[in-house]
């Protein structure tokens, strides 16, 4: 029969009609689940947190910066002034071990960039034009912390993620860095968020849930505490404790959501040959965070730049092996006069 049977080409089309409606109703069903399930995700309060400043130490100082409360450290006088910038996840805590012995070759400024350690954690709606967490607002911060204190001209002294804002504060601010010495600097995996989703991580239903990714993320710090050690028998629960203590602070998880969105690739490898500043750049040749061999290659790309390498150390040789750390600085230091 020319053109089949109505009766079965109707029950076809009604067939491909429903599937056509189930599709779209799950479509329509999923969309919704995106928009608005993010806002029925319970959002349960941070519990037994406190103002950094009441989580302070005795020897913790803060001053006012740019309308953001900052906490540091400062021992030692006169000149170079050396200021210590730690890694992503530390603090001023960081650099315990080696801020007294440093302090013999000058004066160590140590602070908590913003998102990290007792400095303060504004909110969105706390803040200006500049995002505080932002790489470029931290730069600025590193130089607006200098006027200050009163120093013209520092040392910066970088650690991974710290690293490269110490390159970057060079970059916008050369007339105010000495010298530069990058521990592990992670110039080539600075990382950020691609440009590509930082669009969503500002939608409304991000900013609502990363906080609790954050959270979630943390649990974790301990595995990464052990795997930037060489040597894990040398983390003790005092270490891990001051490392956790941030995590006290009000607003600790939205600050640091608010880092990961602000953080951006900051093509910081493109502009090495603008670093005029004698350079000294240091790893830890077990380093599983930053491979030695990417700070080897970055000795090689900055004009002025010598290279130690530590043997049997992972990637925080100024805690692990702060005597090979502070042998090679007060060495670099001592050379530039």
């Amino acid at each position: 029969m020319a053109g089949g049977d109505p009766v079965v080409r109707m029950r076809a089309a009604d067939a491909v009609s429903g599937c056509l409606r189930t599709g779209l109703i799950l479509v329509v069903l999923c969309l919704l689940l995106l928009v608005i399930g993010p806002f029925l995700v319970p959002m349960p309060p941070l519990e037994d947190t406190l103002p950094p400043q009441e989580l302070a130490d005795e020897d913790s100082l803060f001053v006012e910066v740019g309308g953001l409360e900052v906490h540091y450290k400062l021992v030692g006088q006169g000149d170079p002034t050396l200021v210590l910038l730690h890694g992503f996840g530390a603090s001023v805590f960081s650099w315990r071990k080696v801020m007294a012995p440093l302090a013999e070759v000058g004066t160590v400024i140590a602070f908590d960039r913003p998102a990290f350690g007792m400095t303060e954690r504004p909110m969105p709606a706390d803040w200006g034009e500049q995002n505080p967490y932002s790489p470029e607002a931290q730069a600025d911060l590193t130089v607006k912390l200098l006027d200050e204190l009163g120093v013209e001209k520092a040392v910066l002294v970088g650690h991974s993620a710290g690293g490269g804002i110490a390159v970057l504060t060079a970059l916008r601010y050369p007339e105010r860095v000495q010298a530069l010495v990058l521990e592990n600097a992670a110039v080539y995996r600075h990382g950020g968020t691609p440009g590509w989703l930082r669009p969503l991580l500002l939608t409304p239903q991000m900013r609502r849930v990363g906080p609790l990714m954050v959270r979630s993320a943390v649990r974790w710090s301990e595995a990464a505490i052990r795997t930037a050690w060489d040597d894990p028998d040398k983390i003790t629960m005092e270490l891990v404790s001051g490392y956790k203590k941030p995590l006290q602070a009000d607003n600790w998880d939205r600050a640091l959501w608010e880092l990961v969105v602000a953080s951006h690739p900051l093509g910081l490898e493109t502009q090495l040959e603008e670093i005029t500043v004698p350079v000294l750049v240091i790893t830890g040749d077990r380093d599983r965070f930053v491979p030695t061999d990417q700070s080897r290659r970055l000795e090689a790309e900055l004009p002025h730049a010598e290279l130690v390498v530590i043997p049997s150390c992972g990637h925080v040789p100024h805690e692990e092996c702060p005597q090979q750390f502070l042998r090679a600085v007060s060495g670099f230091v001592a050379g530039l006069y």
